[in-house]
């Protein structure tokens, strides 16, 4: 079976209020850079709002769409590993759904990862909108502590905010690790990755799901 030339992969806690806008977002920028052949996976990780009637009738009207519905809610990064688990693209897009991270820079990252022959384009925050100074001063911290913890080099101030290729994600996907931390690990596995500055956007509606408790327990 012929891959589509992209996946986009999105896991989704509470969203309903920015699925609409997610959706027209990410179609507009994936036909921009690939035509029509390109699909979108969202990941339902046991919302408690209407996130997943929303996907329902998303995905009822639009083929591109694939929406997944996990038993309950498991967490962001076994949510974001159920959709690369089950993503088809030769490219695959990493993406949060709150809309911090403009999906319209896929066009860039790609032509990034071409003209630097690179397996991983990794997007960098420049500068991060409609954040407290807790949560960048907490958000400073981490990626400096964990930088100086581990021996492989994890780009600081990056998210999980990426575009991958094929053979990355086979080689991220073969790793047996059950607690996962998917920017450690796409880190881990090399290949040439390269740094994509951006802006952070604030979130088109909702609350952050990492408050404190989640941030020190990351």
């Amino acid at each position: 079976m012929k891959r589509p030339a992209l996946s986009v992969v999105v896991p989704c806690y509470n969203e309903a209020a920015c699925l609409d806008v997610l959706h027209a977002r990410i179609s507009g920028a994936a036909r921009a850079a690939v035509g029509e052949d390109y699909e979108i996976v969202l990941i339902n990780d046991g919302s408690k709002d209407d996130s997943w009637p929303v996907m329902q009738r998303l995905a009822a009207a639009d083929p591109h769409l694939v929406a997944i519905n996990l038993s309950r809610n498991h967490g962001h990064q076994l949510a974001l590993t159920a959709g690369l688990d089950l993503c088809a693209g030769e490219q695959i897009l990493i993406i949060d759904a709150d809309l911090q991270d403009p999906p319209e820079l896929l066009t860039d990252m790609r032509a990034t990862m071409a003209a630097q022959e690179a397996d991983v384009v990794y997007a960098v925050r420049r500068k991060r909108a409609g954040e407290t100074l807790f949560k960048k001063a907490t958000a400073a911290v981490f990626y400096r502590m964990l930088d100086r913890l581990t021996d492989t080099p994890i780009p600081l101030d990056t998210g999980d905010f990426r575009l991958m290729s094929r053979r990355a994600l086979d080689a991220l996907q073969s790793l047996p690790e059950q607690a996962r931390f998917i920017r450690g690990m796409v880190a881990w596995v090399g290949f040439r990755q390269v740094p994509f500055p951006y802006d952070r956007a604030e979130r088109h509606a909702g609350e952050t799901h990492y408050p404190l408790g989640k941030m020190i327990a990351l």
